[in-house]
């Protein structure tokens, strides 16, 4: 944090992240005001996480405002999630509230109350040189969620503290006891928060089953049949399990046609590709100005970024070419693009 202490909202959500970054802003003489966003959920879980917050900012002694955001978060998060599935497309939910639920009302309440600064809880940092804000990589390798924050713009980075990017988890539960927060462990970001029993196949029928009918065959790469399956929206790229397929090597999803309602399945190798291609690429950062930047690519959260080389094809649309062929490049999921720990930005990626 380089920022001089004043008034700045917290995004809370019960939960110890969130509920520590408050509380070390308050330690530092910040003047913090609570923001909860009430999203989608069953009415007891609701009910518990409201009764967490309003306990943290009861401890805390500093005010809380909730914004119910349940009927927008459908439409802006929820409804391109389904409609993704139903296209063959693997989705990553959590990259796209960020940009358009979280940051963007901790922004606008800010404005609105005339709150200069805001924060979040996530694991990441902001580092300001020469009047440039950019987004680097949390200290806590195993905790670092800045691929979650590929779609933050500028703006929003200039105004944001984020005061767990410098620590481990292991420190921020240990300042948590010291304090005495009345906040619990929650999910980990890469859980899906709107899945009540984190099954999306049914939450994908029970909800929308007109889009996601749509069986069909499984093949392999010669176009050859080997079973059928009940819906392409319960298969990703790479998959192994509930293909059905009788073979002494294992097979794996190699490709999702929504349009034949195929499933294409190869072998382990078959899955590696060279190249990745990303759309709507969000710049947070320009581009190094050294012909040979040193440059890694993370095509999902769990995957170890790899080196590469990045090409540009239009204002907002890349090809990543790695150094080292990767396994399972999934469209639909989100493409970041780092140079060493310090965010470039990121991209949705496509076929082609």
């Amino acid at each position: 944090m380089n920022r001089q202490p004043s008034d700045i909202v917290v995004a809370l959500s019960g939960g110890l992240d969130s509920s520590a970054a408050a509380a070390l802003l308050k330690m530092k003489g910040w003047s913090v005001h609570g923001l909860y966003l009430i999203l989608p959920a069953s009415d007891s879980t609701t009910g518990n996480r409201i009764k967490s917050v309003k306990a943290v900012t009861d401890h805390l002694q500093i005010p809380l405002e909730m914004i119910d955001l349940k009927e927008e978060f459908s439409a802006s998060v929820i409804e391109p999630f389904i409609n993704a599935y139903s296209k063959g497309l693997t989705p990553n939910p959590c990259v796209l509230c960020n940009e358009k639920i979280k940051f963007r009302h901790l922004q606008l309440y800010a404005q609105q109350n005339n709150i200069p600064f805001m924060a979040t809880g996530h694991y990441v940092r902001s580092i300001t040189s020469r009047g440039v804000t950019e987004l680097w990589r949390g200290k806590d390798e195993a905790k670092d969620q800045s691929y979650f924050l590929q779609r933050l713009n500028r703006d929003s980075l200039l105004t944001t503290v984020f005061p767990l990017g410098g620590m481990t988890k292991k420190a921020v539960r240990s300042v948590s006891l010291e304090l005495g927060l009345p906040c619990r462990e929650m999910k980990e970001s890469q859980e899906i928060c709107f899945l009540p029993d984190e099954n999306y196949r049914i939450f994908l029928e029970n909800r929308f089953q007109s889009r996601i009918d749509m069986t069909g065959n499984i093949i392999n790469s010669q176009g050859e049949k080997l079973g059928e399956h009940n819906g392409i929206h319960r298969y990703t790229i790479g998959q192994r399990h509930g293909l059905g397929i009788s073979s002494p090597r294992p097979y794996y999803v190699k490709e999702i046609r929504p349009e034949t309602c195929e499933i294409v399945v190869g072998r382990k190798e078959e899955l590696f590709s060279q190249s990745v291609y990303a759309e709507l690429f969000n710049w947070i950062s320009p581009l190094p100005s050294s012909n040979e930047p040193n440059l890694k690519a993370q095509i999902r959260y769990r995957h170890r970024a790899a080196s590469g080389r990045l090409t540009l094809r239009g204002s907002d649309s890349v090809c990543f070419e790695f150094d080292e062929p990767q396994p399972a490049v999934t469209p639909g999921q989100a493409l970041a693009v780092y140079e060493g720990d310090r965010l470039i930005g990121g991209g949705w990626i496509t076929k082609e």
